[in-house]
């Protein structure tokens, strides 16, 4: 079977500053791939790049059977929840799903079943600047959806948010999933992460640290962290003996 996502010794630089130090990655249909690191380790960039929104230095990059060096069809096949706020932040949160659903060359059909799914109805009318984090949130997975991607991408989506509106993104997730998607999801809080449903969806994990990548199954994710803090408690520990 072709992977969705495939990366081949991935470089990325800033300035002389290396983000991404030969990656490499495959993340196939119907997966939810856990991207972990703690802030600065290059997720975002990583996903900026799949998403086709920033180049790179070197390596291979193969995104829904798409070089995304030479091509850009495939953006049209995917959705995106960034850990910047997307949206249009002067308009309404209706105004935003119509401007959307429109830009997407979505079906209204596909509009009313997201605002239903993710209980949007009462902040519609609402601007995006008044709306709590975990109903922004869910619009902005809602917009990401109306095309009804092929592979969605979401940078940090349970940063802060309530836990209502976490269950309603985790349920929308495992729908999805269900339904044949494919998404690759970062954070960077693994105590959280392994504590709550999200460990449930996703398969594996990659470890972003130092630009490498590393991929554990999730259970290998956690005791590697637990590990962590338990080599960080003796060494404390030594320090103020």
């Amino acid at each position: 079977m072709e992977p969705v996502v495939r990366v081949t010794d991935l470089v990325q630089k800033i300035g002389k500053r290396i983000i991404l130090d030969g990656v490499n990655l495959e993340v196939y249909k119907g997966e939810c791939f856990g991207l972990f690191g703690l802030r600065g380790a290059g997720k975002t960039a990583l996903l900026h790049i799949l998403a086709g929104i920033d180049r790179f230095r070197s390596g291979r990059v193969e995104v829904l059977g798409y070089d995304a060096r030479k091509s850009e069809r495939f953006k049209h096949r995917l959705g995106l929840v960034t850990q910047e706020k997307s949206l249009f932040q002067d308009l309404r949160a209706a105004e935003n799903l119509d401007f959307l659903t429109a830009l997407k060359n979505a079906s209204r059909e596909n509009c009313y079943r997201v605002i239903e799914r993710f209980q949007l109805t009462d902040y519609l009318k609402l601007p995006v600047t008044a709306l709590e984090a975990g109903v922004y949130q869910r619009l902005a997975l809602a917009c990401a959806l109306l095309n009804e991607p092929e592979l969605l991408l979401g940078d940090d989506l349970f940063q802060s948010i309530d836990p209502a509106s976490r269950h309603i993104i985790l349920r929308e997730l495992r729908e999805y999933l269900a339904c044949g998607g494919t998404c690759i999801l970062s954070f960077n809080n693994m105590d959280a992460y392994s504590k709550t449903d999200l460990y449930s969806i996703i398969s594996r994990v990659g470890w972003l640290e130092q630009g490498r990548l590393t991929v554990y199954q999730p259970g290998e994710a956690r005791e590697q962290w637990e590990d962590r803090l338990k080599s960080f408690a003796e060494q404390s520990g030594e320090l103020h003996a």
